[in-house]
């Protein structure tokens, strides 16, 4: 039980932080919109996502924005089915930060008209294409998606 008490305590703290950082770039710092330079290799912005990761699979209906909305909660869930099951400490903290961000998003879709809050920008250009902006819960959903790999690649070492 204690298990599952510190994957909803990181699944929550990702979702406190995820909104209280959206919350602090739309009614204060991006309050009106506009570009912060804050190194030569990141940018603060504020965008508005319709779709999934780095604005792929865009959603430009109520039952676009339905469906991504049950996909991330339909992935959630299996998520939760597998912290339930394991018993490996880097794993459950993969699968709550991925949980955590998922539902950070879903708020905002929820909150926003299907949109969600985007504000970090890297100027990153390849092969003309630039990198789109994210989030906090972008950011954690990419660091828990590879510290899952990291953890799968451990447990095939031993």
């Amino acid at each position: 039980m204690t298990r599952l008490l510190h994957a909803s305590l990181i699944a929550l703290l990702v979702i406190a932080l995820d909104q209280a950082s959206k919350a602090w770039v739309l009614y204060d710092l991006m309050n009106p919109p506009t570009v912060m330079h804050i190194f030569p290799f990141l940018d603060l912005v504020l965008a508005w996502n319709k779709g999934v990761g780095f604005g792929l699979l865009k959603a430009h209906s109520l039952w676009g924005t339905l469906a991504l909305i049950a996909i991330a909660l339909s992935i959630s869930g299996v998520l939760g089915v597998w912290i339930w099951r394991t018993t490996d400490k880097l794993m459950l903290w993969s699968l709550s930060m991925i949980i955590g961000g998922a539902l950070g998003n879903i708020i905002d879709r929820l909150r926003f008209e299907g949109a969600v809050v985007d504000f970090i920008y890297v100027p990153v250009y390849i092969f003309g294409y630039h990198f789109p902006a994210f989030n906090v819960a972008d950011s954690a959903i990419t660091v828990g998606v590879c510290l899952l790999i990291l953890e799968s690649y451990v447990r095939k070492k031993k």
